[in-house]
């Protein structure tokens, strides 16, 4: 049976697992164990940062949502970007992500923010089609970074 859970330090290396698995496969990001180590001690330790979900089949992770929380200037309220979703290779089909995007937008809703964020790779309709399933709108906006 799969449930959803908060994160704990002791799933940081099965979490680097996952985003290993994530960064694989998509096309702007490339796998650093390290850094990714960091980036999620970071945030498991400081809950203002954000809040990372996990499914567990019994007591091992098989997903992740990462959600990182900001201020909206436009809506003048908390919002939230969900940076990190992925669901382990076995795991894929089985409803998981659907059980990880509720229970992501259901903490938002509690904790009263008003909008989530987040981005996909052009191509990954499965992911898109997830997405659209729990009513995210395509934005018109366009993506830009700059690596400091």
């Amino acid at each position: 049976m799969i449930t959803i859970a908060t994160a704990q330090p002791s799933d940081i290396d099965v979490l680097t697992g996952l985003l290993e698995s994530l960064f694989a496969q998509e096309v702007e990001f490339t796998v650093a164990t390290a850094k990714h180590k960091v980036g999620l001690s970071l945030i498991l330790n400081d809950s203002a940062l954000g809040q990372i979900l996990v499914a567990r089949n019994d007591d091992i992770v098989v997903g992740m949502a990462n959600l990182l929380f900001t201020v909206s200037t436009a809506l003048g309220k908390r919002v939230a970007i969900l940076d990190d979703l992925i669901v382990a290779p076995t795991f894929r089909g089985k409803g998981v992500g659907k059980l990880l995007m509720d229970a992501a937008i259901g903490l938002c809703t509690e904790r009263g923010l008003a909008r989530i964020s987040l981005q996909t790779d052009s191509d990954n309709f499965t992911a898109q089609h997830l997405y659209e399933s729990r009513r995210f709108m395509r934005s018109s906006m366009i993506s830009y970074k700059k690596i400091l």
